[in-house]
């Protein structure tokens, strides 16, 4: 049975920063802890929140690393203990929302991270004792400010999915003002994030009507916007329409994704230095091409449709178009550009096969299959 949820409150504006106190209040934070990066930090965005906390006792965690790990979460976790915070605020990209959503579960649940992760069952052990989060994404590519969901990759060395309505923040604070200073290729590669969460489960094959009608039309405005907001980084209008785009995309994947994620997540385990958002860019055409035999059979028309949405002639033009709009925005040119090895292929696979996102793909992969993405994406 399908479930529709649709929960946060959301501020969106040029300037939404403002809210954060008000925020703080309406959610019952007095003393909020900020989870946030050296990068965020070094841009001066901290301060922007601290100066709108004036009245609040704040403390600042920020040593995300671009993978949040359960050891950065142990990390933050000393900070708030210390501090004696009684609610979090997420300021940064998705790494720093989801540590920030590990933290909001290890501060309240007994145990190991992974006893809480979706595919060791822990999903329904996740209850409503999570800290209380706020959070603001500077970044316009994960959307989790919005989502159900956090990817932490814990001690054993996995990256695990954990998801759960209790993880939704209680407010999102979207401000495209933000995004601004991101440098170009960030833009891109967090940009691709969003277009791979808009596409993937537009396609996936559980039922949700409204999730497909927001993933369309966030496809749409990223797909316009992304190289101007790339090329042209003081572009307000593309910035705001690819925060948009981003928030949009994490809305509707509750609904569920497929073999891009189900490769990345997997290969971002082996090496955590690799982007997550430039690697479903590299995976999304050799993943359209492996969906595309059962598009016809389901009677959906979802790749003419995203055709449609991408500005496109027909739906066998779609891979190609990604991997265009990949030349043109200057990723990579494929997995072996990214230092990628084969010989890595055994372990990506086997994660692949074993992530939350395999089951809702269209199409199910087999190994073999799983291995001809890899090789069509290298």
């Amino acid at each position: 049975m399908t479930a529709i949820r649709y929960i946060t409150q959301i501020q969106f504006d040029f300037g939404a920063i403002r809210t954060l106190a008000d925020e703080c209040t309406r959610c019952g934070i007095q003393r909020p802890l900020i989870v946030t990066d050296p990068g965020v930090k070094a841009a001066g965005i901290v301060q922007k929140a601290l100066d709108v906390l004036a009245d609040f006792d704040v403390a600042v965690f920020d040593q995300t690393p671009s993978n949040p790990t359960e050891q950065a979460v142990r990390a933050a976790q000393a900070v708030y203990n210390a501090h004696r915070a009684d609610g979090l605020i997420a300021l940064g990209g998705g790494s720093s929302i989801d540590c920030a959503k590990g933290l909001a579960i290890a501060a309240t649940h007994e145990g190991p991270l992974k006893t809480y992760a979706t595919i060791e069952g822990g999903s329904p052990k996740i209850t409503d004792r999570v800290a209380p989060l706020i959070a603001i994404p500077t970044t316009a590519g994960t959307g989790s400010e919005v989502a159900r969901g956090a990817i932490v990759i814990v001690d054993d060395g996995r990256k695990l999915g954990f998801h759960s309505w209790h993880l939704v923040p209680a407010a999102a604070i979207c401000d495209p003002e933000l995004t601004v200073g991101l440098p170009p290729m960030l833009t891109a590669a967090t940009g691709m994030d969003a277009v791979a969460h808009c596409m993937e489960t537009f396609m996936a094959a559980p039922f949700n009507p409204p999730a497909d009608g927001i993933a369309l039309d966030g496809l749409a405005r990223a797909w316009a916007n992304i190289e101007k907001a790339t090329l042209d980084g003081s572009n307000l209008e593309a910035r705001r329409q690819m925060m948009s785009a981003s928030m949009q995309g994490a809305l509707a994947f509750q609904k569920g994704l497929g073999c891009v994620h189900s490769l990345s997540h997997s290969l971002g385990g082996v090496n955590p230095r690799l982007h997550h958002g430039t690697l479903n860019a590299m995976f999304l055409p050799a993943v359209v091409r492996f969906n595309a035999p059962v598009d016809s059979v389901q009677q959906e028309r979802k790749l003419e449709r995203m055709a449609h949405a991408m500005g496109l002639r027909s739906a066998g033009d779609v891979a190609e178009a990604i991997k265009d709009m990949n030349a043109r925005l200057g990723l990579p040119t494929g997995l072996a550009a990214m230092g990628v090895e084969p010989g890595w292929y055994e372990r990506v696979i086997k994660g692949a096969l074993a992530d939350h996102c395999h089951a809702t793909n269209p199409r199910l992969a087999t190994a073999e299959e799983y291995l001809a993405m890899l090789e069509e994406s290298a």
